[in-house]
């Protein structure tokens, strides 16, 4: 669903600039391969997003925005389907690629982000809360970087 990724892109460049409450927060989202992710991740917290109905956890209802910036500021990453339904949030990614030759100073949050996607097909977009930049990753290596400052550059 090319219009998930988009949204879901938007949010993460969102969320980086305004942060939450005015403060930086980083946070995971792995968007695909839903089934395989929630095999190879596990519940940190309790999952907010269990229980409610599909169409009331999609990222495509702009109602849902405020719901997803509260919950960014949780540990974890959020697990969304392909068609935009949250899974969950929170969630503990445990393929972490500590030495994927990420770029230096990126830290355990950009390594979950990287394992997930090499051993999945799934996507991950990643705010790095010390700088803002929004990174995505895919095959367990960085696609594509927006970067705070320049936001000229995600066009």
């Amino acid at each position: 669903h090319p219009g998930v990724f988009e949204e879901l892109v938007k949010i993460a460049v969102e969320l980086a600039y305004q942060g939450r409450e005015g403060k930086p927060l980083g946070t995971i989202f792995v968007l695909g391969d839903a089934e395989r992710v929630m095999q190879i991740s596990r519940q940190m917290i309790f999952n907010p997003f269990q229980g409610y109905p599909e169409e009331e956890r999609n990222i495509l209802d702009p109602s849902l925005r405020e719901t997803i910036k509260e919950f960014s500021s949780l540990d974890g990453a959020f697990v969304i389907r392909e068609d935009g339904v949250i899974l969950a949030a929170g969630r503990y990614l445990s393929a972490s690629m500590e030495d994927a030759g990420l770029p230096q100073g990126l830290g355990s949050r950009h390594a979950a982000a990287a394992g997930i996607t090499a051993v999945t097909n799934a996507i991950s977009i990643v705010i790095s809360e010390s700088t803002g930049d929004v990174r995505i990753f895919k095959n367990g290596k960085i696609f594509l970087e927006i970067e705070k400052e320049n936001p000229q550059k995600a066009g």
